[in-house]
């Protein structure tokens, strides 16, 4: 199976993750908040943001209303 590349050669869901910490970061969010405004597990948000887990269009969204973005935004900010 084919590996899909970025611009920077880095793992996609790493690079969303840090995307999603770096903007909870500057919301002033903990990860517990953005979890539950999110309506996502605490730890699989942790997951999610250390790039383990592959993330699915419904959580893009969920994540991206909760930090008041589209989520091409989140995209933008991954670079990708």
């Amino acid at each position: 199976m084919a590996r899909i590349s970025s611009k920077s050669n880095r793992d996609p869901l790493r690079q969303l993750g840090e995307a999603i910490r770096a903007r909870r970061q500057a919301c002033d969010l903990s990860q517990e908040a953005l979890a539950h405004d999110a309506e996502i597990d605490r730890s699989h948000m942790g997951k999610i943001e250390r790039g383990e887990r592959n993330v699915t269009l419904l959580n893009i969204l969920r994540i991206a209303n909760a930090l008041q973005c589209k989520p091409s935004d989140l995209f933008i900010d991954a670079e990708m």
